[in-house]
């Protein structure tokens, strides 16, 4: 299907007549034309989530009225997510996942901001009463900055404490595609109502966006865009450019902004911000371009001195809680769209302690909010079928970037509130499905397990609705028990994960009913396609050669790692499909052949 795009391109050990294989694996790296693309692409998908947490959070601190702090603070989240995504890449899980906030943490932030302790005074609601360079200002909202900083940071050593002790790959063995469906799924559908919301500001225009990404993804993505180039053999010939099938999502974007401008600049859409339609135009955030200073640089305690509530700690804990469960899934998900084979324990556990360091450090750096892995740039790599990590940690620097240059990432602000909820709608689906797919790897004939996924997905919607629309149902007179029950209970992909896992494990099944046995090998029935996992998970700058000559490294969980345990695994892999006769070790086998 794919002809060479370039020389660099027809090296893709990816580039199969398998439509549903990645253009570009893991380990391949696109030509640096197209990586510079690929990494715009990935910060503008991730640039809504990432600049809606400043801007709810801001709310909380008391800077509604306050553009330029809401500025450095949209700065600091990128400059932090971009280093956390650097960290992940290269010293993590090393899939291609990209870092950023986590709305899991937004929750309990804005309960504790919501306390009569923390309540913002009356006089910062009111504009004109607020004096933005005022000393007294300026403490009332840094002393509740503060306040998150402390809490995230204390907060994060319990998530690098589970990922770089092997916790969580010790549970990895209990966690199958019955606990890991549900979970990845509710990370996009519980979203339908934020996605609902920004599609809604103006449909034609959500519609538009989608549709385009849906044409150039789908519709458009085998028909090549012929490309002049030079090669050593000929002078010049023309290469066959797959850009709609690589770049869908950036176009689509591109092209309904560019709609919105057109229709700004002739006056079509409404200017009254009270009319339907206005948050279409592109000049609704014009002010901030021409108030963003040119260079600013993020640094540690920029807010002061961090200080620690118990209350704000206890609630943030069950945030992180959720935020592990999340990336856990989105793990396995990014492995399956990248066309890596699934991740093994120590690179999950590493995977977790990196991100624990990203909270430790975003708390630092004061952003209000700590680090996860961003599930719709795992969906961007299922619609754009690239999964090179060259991208994403070009992506990173990207990130950094515009955390230093305030000019160049408010230009961004300007993206129409709908081209994102058009865009929203095409990255949710597409989470949702990702999370379904697991299933396959499931006997779904089996009526078990249609009432493990069934039941444990339908709950996770029923109970965070029904709790909305009755608030006070969990108050016990302690706060901090009724802000980790609220977070708890209000959290879609918290209550399906921890009811597939509890369900999954309790109730009497097969591995092979529940998916166990090829939920780690599936890469295998398909061995022309399947990448090492000692190739894609292995410590870069020849760290794991160091490591494995040394004997004391079978004690540290997070490192790779050639044990007796792994190898007798390999062999039971090969056992299950029938490539060997059953032999108990390795010396066993040895001697037969």
């Amino acid at each position: 299907m794919h002809e060479e795009v370039s020389e660099e391109t027809s090296q893709s050990s990816c580039a199969t007549e398998d439509r549903n294989k990645p253009t570009y694996c893991v380990t391949d790296v696109p030509p640096w034309y197209l990586c510079i693309f690929l990494a715009i692409q990935h910060y503008l998908t991730a640039f809504g989530g990432i600049i809606a947490i400043p801007l709810i959070l801001s709310e909380g601190l008391c800077l509604q009225h306050d553009t330029l702090t809401q500025g450095l603070l949209i700065n600091n989240i990128f400059f932090v997510s971009g280093l956390c995504t650097i960290l992940q890449v290269t010293f993590g899980v090393r899939l291609p996942i990209l870092q950023g906030g986590t709305f899991a943490l937004v929750t309990p932030a804005m309960a504790i901001l919501s306390t009569p302790e923390w309540k913002c005074p009356a006089w910062t609601q009111n504009a004109s009463l607020v004096n933005t360079s005022s000393p007294v200002f300026i403490e009332e909202w840094q002393k509740r900055l503060r306040t998150l900083q402390g809490s995230i940071m204390v907060a994060s050593v319990l998530q690098i404490l589970v990922g770089f002790s092997g916790l969580i790959g010790f549970l990895m063995r209990f966690i199958g595609p019955l606990t890991i469906a549900p979970t990845v799924s509710l990370i996009g559908l519980a979203l339908y109502d934020s996605a609902g919301d920004k599609a809604g500001s103006h449909w034609g225009i959500s519609a538009l966006t989608t549709g385009l990404i849906i044409i150039f993804s789908q519709y458009l993505r085998l028909i090549p865009i012929p490309v002049p180039s030079c090669s050593k053999t000929k002078k010049e010939k023309i290469s066959k450019f797959y850009i709609f099938q690589i770049m869908p999502i950036l176009l689509g974007i591109a092209v309904s902004w560019l709609v919105c401008y057109l229709l700004t600049i002739f006056d079509v859409l409404p200017s009254d911000s009270a009319q339907y339609g206005h948050l279409a135009r592109t000049d609704v955030k014009g002010n901030v371009v021409s108030q963003a200073s040119w260079f600013t640089l993020p640094y540690p305690g920029k807010w002061g001195i961090p200080t620690v509530n118990l209350a704000a700690v206890v609630g943030i804990l069950a945030g992180i809680i959720c935020s592990m469960a999340e990336s856990v899934g989105d793990y396995h998900a990014c492995a399956r769209l990248s066309g890596a084979p699934p991740p093994p324990k120590h690179a999950i556990s590493r995977g977790i302690g990196v991100e624990g360091i990203g909270s430790l450090l975003a708390g630092a750096f004061g952003t209000g909010n700590g680090t996860t892995s961003f599930s719709e740039n795992v969906a961007a790599l299922g619609i754009t079928r690239v999964g090179s990590r060259a991208v994403i940690l070009l992506s990173g620097f990207l990130m950094i970037l515009m955390g230093m240059i305030g000019k160049i990432g408010a230009i961004f602000t300007t993206i129409p509130t709908p081209v994102i909820g058009g865009m929203f709608l095409i990255m949710f689906g597409v989470i949702s499905a990702a999370g379904i797919s697991n299933l396959q790897f499931t006997d779904m004939n089996s009526s078990r397990n249609i009432f493990v996924f069934g039941f444990s997905i339908f709950t996770a919607l029923v109970i965070p609705n029904w709790i909305a629309k009755n608030p006070g149902v969990l108050e016990t007179g302690v706060k901090e028990v009724d802000q980790v029950l609220s977070v708890l209970f209000t959290t879609h992909m918290f209550i399906g994960g921890f009811l597939g896992f509890f369900l999954d494990n309790t109730i009497p099944g097969s591995k092979r009913e529940r998916g166990l046995h090829t939920w780690n090998t599936e890469h295998l029935e398909d061995s022309s396609h399947a990448l090492a996992s000692e190739e894609v998970y292995s410590l870069p700058f020849g760290i794991t050669s160091c490591l494995r000559s040394q004997s004391w490294v079978r004690y540290i969980p997070f490192c790779p790692q050639n044990s007796p345990e792994s190898e007798d695994e390999m062999l039971q892999t090969l056992l299950l499909f029938g490539a060997l006769p059953s032999f108990k070790h390795w010396g066993e086998l040895e001697t037969k052949l």
